[in-house]
């Protein structure tokens, strides 16, 4: 078998080795338009702050692409997949067969048109390794930062050069931080946990129009002088590939339980994909890298002959800015269990006999004695993702703190493993 994999993160790890739990010879290449390594993409605000370095970056050891029979074509670029003859074209004139192929594109940043944007001569993203070192070579100590967008990217980044510069504004059009993520109450936590690092908002608002240093908002008129903007505005996934090739395609790539896309022989896992929601059904684009690993896993045990699907898919999040560490997971939908002490929020979501989501923010560093809210977060998401019915446990006692004593005898067994 003739394995080919477009893409080097999660996505395509998760493939490698969902190959080789049950194929040890077939031949599997990587092409990647990155020239690096398999990195964790979510640690490289860590290595701008100095908490990590480029060798703990690393997603993978250095000898994983050897040990596992893997060719690498790297600083490479697919611009086509010919299904019919089950061939990929790349950026270097070559024409590559495949028997099986996965797409593990991921997403590019979304920069809206905006007027005078082209007129800033220091911008940047922070989507991946290089867009975060070009912009670690360009801030000062001197440098007033201006950041396009209050999500998970730009919060990000934030963390990661905040110390590093003169002054950090945000700019977005949403009226609360992490608008993707969290509720309006856990949002107000995060936004003001920032303003304590004199990071600066201007939320519901917008740019109107950019000079190469000034930027003047819609709403409020005001006008914002920076150094260096960071747009950090969203992603849209890379389809373009499956598109041209005829394959199904909503928001992202359209993929079933298997990671099979509507083309025969070819597969997708990670950003680059909309798979269903476990929880609620939904087709969604679930750009997250334990989903992508689990879904490139899916894929490589499919691709190497075994019939597997992994339906258990939900949105989840675990992020940490400034010393507080936000858990998040599944559909804030229906009846809510809530506290909040000041430092330890807790919201949790259910209905119908069953936990939907949660949300937990608690300090990193817990004081002596102190049990953050998200403790033993994982019990949580295991009941989300098998659909655990409350009734089968005691949901008083688990709402205050996950644990295994919640647990019917016959549930433990199903669900974890038998502990008694």
């Amino acid at each position: 078998m003739k394995y080919v994999i477009i893409g080097n993160s999660a996505a395509a790890i998760g493939c490698v080795e969902g190959i080789r739990r049950i194929d040890n010879d077939g031949g599997i290449l990587i092409i990647s338009d990155e020239t690096h390594h398999t990195y964790g993409r979510p640690l490289i605000s860590y290595l701008l702050l100095g908490k990590t370095d480029r060798e703990r970056m690393k997603y993978r050891p250095d000898d994983f692409y050897a040990r596992n029979g893997v060719e690498t074509k790297l600083g490479v670029t697919v611009t086509k997949i010919n299904p019919d003859a089950h061939t990929v074209e790349t950026s270097e004139g070559e024409t590559i067969s495949y028997e099986k192929l996965l797409v593990a594109t991921g997403s590019n940043p979304f920069v809206p048109p905006m007027e005078g944007l082209d007129t800033v001569k220091n911008k940047f993203t922070f989507q991946n390794l290089d867009s975060a070192l070009a912009l670690e070579a360009a801030i000062t100590p001197e440098s007033n930062v201006l950041i396009i967008g209050a999500g998970l990217i730009g919060l990000k980044c934030a963390e990661g050069i905040n110390d590093r510069v003169k002054s950090l504004t945000f700019v977005d059009l949403a009226p609360k931080v992490l608008p993707s993520i969290l509720d309006d109450d856990a949002a107000a936590i995060i936004k003001t946990r920032l303003e304590e690092e004199g990071i600066k908002f201007y939320l519901g608002d917008s740019v109107g129009k950019f000079t190469e240093n000034t930027a003047t908002l819609k709403e409020s008129g005001e006008v914002l002088g920076f150094d260096v903007l960071v747009l950090a505005v969203g992603v849209r996934p890379n389809i373009a590939l499956v598109k041209d090739a005829g394959g199904a395609c909503g928001r992202a790539i359209t993929v079933d339980s298997r990671a099979a896309t509507s083309l025969a022989d070819i597969y997708a896992a990670g950003d680059c994909t909309e798979s269903r929601n476990a929880v609620t059904g939904d087709l969604m684009v679930m750009a997250i890298l334990p989903n992508a690993y689990m879904q490139g896993e899916t894929a490589g045990i499919n691709m190497a002959g075994i019939n597997y699907e992994f339906d258990k898919l939900i949105p989840c999040n675990a992020i940490g800015f400034f010393g507080k560490h936000i858990l998040s997971a599944g559909s804030y939908t229906g009846d809510v269990y809530y506290t909040n002490d000041g430092t330890n929020y807790k919201k949790l979501f259910y209905s119908d006999n069953r936990l939907n989501g949660f949300i937990l923010i608690g300090d990193k560093h817990p004081k002596d004695g102190e049990i953050p809210a998200y403790d033993r977060a994982g019990i949580y998401t295991d009941i989300i993702r098998n659909g655990t019915r409350l009734s089968e446990l005691d949901f008083e006692l688990i709402a205050k703190r996950p644990a295994l004593m919640a647990f019917s005898r016959v549930t433990r067994e199903e669900y974890l493993g038998g502990e008694r």
